[in-house]
């Protein structure tokens, strides 16, 4: 039997992760995969600080050792002194993938003139793709569905696990053999 694909969640805020708050964006990841993905597919979630070191080692972590071929990240990308996600996103990922963060803020501008202030960024590391998303549920449902009919073919390219996903949800591009 086939093992299921492995998709690393992850919320970075301080705040959440010292039990202040409840961890919104987390769980609003994981329901937005729950409603989209058709293949089989494992969650990895993890919640931690707003610190650079810890988040560059959850990623290598979910990258490396987790086998996650797609690691989506909450949290962590305005422009606060706390907020370092895509700074820890670049330090590890081989190649940066720089359409993605560009498409979740034209969609987000539609919906928020602040979302010029958002630095979500994506980046491959070996056969994982990493997305940064904002913190927001709202809008983290608005960047996935802005970004998803290109993710599987991106896990495609490098090398990943044929991901599918409910076509009356998410129109995936591939190209026709």
């Amino acid at each position: 039997m086939e093992q299921p694909i492995r998709i690393g969640i992850v919320t970075v805020s301080d705040r959440a992760s010292q039990g202040i708050y409840e961890d919104r964006g987390g769980p609003a990841i994981l329901t937005y995969f729950q409603e989209v993905l058709s293949c089989s597919w494992q969650p990895v979630a993890c919640l931690i600080a707003d610190e650079q070191p810890l988040i560059e080692a959850t990623l290598r972590q979910l990258c490396d050792d987790q086998g996650c071929c797609l690691v989506v990240t909450t949290g962590g990308t305005g422009p606060s002194p706390r907020d370092v996600t895509p700074e820890a996103t670049l330090a590890v990922v081989d190649k940066e993938m720089p359409g993605f963060g560009e498409q979740m803020r034209a969609v987000s501008l539609k919906s928020v003139a602040t979302a010029i202030l958002s630095r979500q960024t994506a980046g491959v590391r070996g056969g994982s793709l990493i997305v940064n998303l904002p913190g927001k549920p709202k809008a983290i449902a608005e960047c996935l569905d802005a970004v998803m009919p290109a993710i599987p073919y991106c896990i495609d390219l490098i090398g990943g696990p044929f991901v599918t996903c409910d076509p009356q949800r998410v129109a995936v591009f591939r190209p026709k053999p």
